[in-house]
């Protein structure tokens, strides 16, 4: 008798935490997906929780956590950016045309690139607002256009050797044992460290959520929408040109077909990571958690080296899948 009350009250004590955590609900689940994730893998193949292979998830999806970071500002305001992947692939190829065919110094290079994603971002933002254009199309248009402006440079891929990109693409941070990870991960993890005092520590990040919680209450409140959701888009732009200049050194090429279908892996990665699709909940370290996840998936079917690649589209749409059920739920119940 005892233990069915013990029983009881520890499900009555679940059920109230859950209630007044709701909003951690998905990031808690990812979280807890990203561990089991691990001990799969680690159960399966020898040394896959070895230090570098941990590092690895950092270095081969940097490029991807900080267009996914961009793309967690978008979503929170209840929007939608389809263009990060062509915009990221038009900074590959901004980067190489200048650098290698057109002699412009790196330092210049990258700040321009950079300007370039915000001003393109910022744009959409603007006929988001202004001409009241659903985010589905006008970030289509943005895709089509970056996109384009890519083949319009070139069509073949364009190898780097300049020695500043060659040296940041080969320097490491080297940790005791012999682990390391490139410095492409440490502004990774930079961005998502502005990213998250941005959005709970600044009177814009807090707009962010307003805005995507319910746009016409924050108007009712002085919050500035407008600016809001044009701030947003910038930054999401920013972050994939950012992406593609870190992608740029992880390749040292640019190529107009760099990063199709980009935009799916970092919208996956935000939803994964407890962002709500509707706007106005999510964290960005919940899409750090989603990228990781991301990354396990493709380690394992590497590992498992008999496995398809397509295997991983299959386990993402499921996962993707599966947390849009549990988003669902959770905005019903909160209605309800």
């Amino acid at each position: 008798m005892s233990a069915t009350r013990s029983r009881a009250a520890a499900d009555r004590g679940v059920r109230t935490f859950l209630a007044q955590h709701r909003d951690y609900v998905p990031v808690m689940a990812t979280a807890v997906l990203f561990a089991l994730t691990l001990e799969a893998g680690n159960y399966r193949y020898l040394d896959f929780l070895a230090g570098q292979t941990i590092a690895n998830l950092f270095v081969d999806n940097a490029f991807l956590l900080v267009i996914a970071v961009g793309m967690t500002f978008v979503i929170l305001t209840g929007g939608i950016d389809l263009s990060v992947g062509a915009v990221a692939a038009l900074s590959t190829m901004l980067c190489a045309t200048l650098v290698e065919q057109h002699g412009w110094p790196p330092a210049l290079v990258i700040p321009l690139v950079l300007a370039a994603g915000g001003l393109i971002g910022g744009a959409m933002g603007y006929a988001i607002h202004h001409f009241e254009v659903q985010p589905f199309i006008a970030t289509l248009a943005g895709m089509f256009f970056a996109r384009g402006l890519c083949y319009l440079i070139s069509t073949n891929a364009i190898p780097i050797d300049d020695p500043v990109f060659t040296t940041l693409a080969q320097s490491h941070v080297t940790f005791p044992g012999g682990v390391f990870i490139s410095w492409s991960v440490v502004i990774a993890l930079a961005v998502v460290a502005v990213a998250f005092l941005t959005l709970h520590c600044t009177r814009f990040g807090r707009a962010v959520y307003a805005v995507g919680g319910n746009a016409q209450s924050a108007l009712l409140m002085g919050v500035p929408v407008g600016r809001t959701v044009i701030r947003a888009y910038t930054v999401s732009g920013l972050c994939s040109a950012l992406g593609g200049v870190l992608f740029t050194l992880y390749t040292l090429s640019g190529y107009s077909l760099h990063l199709v279908g980009t935009e799916l892996d970092a919208i996956a990665a935000v939803v994964i990571g407890g962002t709500i699709l509707a706007g106005g909940s999510g964290y960005v370290l919940g899409t750090l958690l989603g990228v990781l996840v991301l990354g396990v998936i493709k380690t394992i079917i590497t590992f498992e080296g008999t496995l398809s690649s397509w295997w991983t589209k299959i386990a993402v749409g499921t996962l993707l899948f599966a947390f849009v059920l549990l988003q669902r739920l959770m905005t019903s119940r909160r209605r309800a």
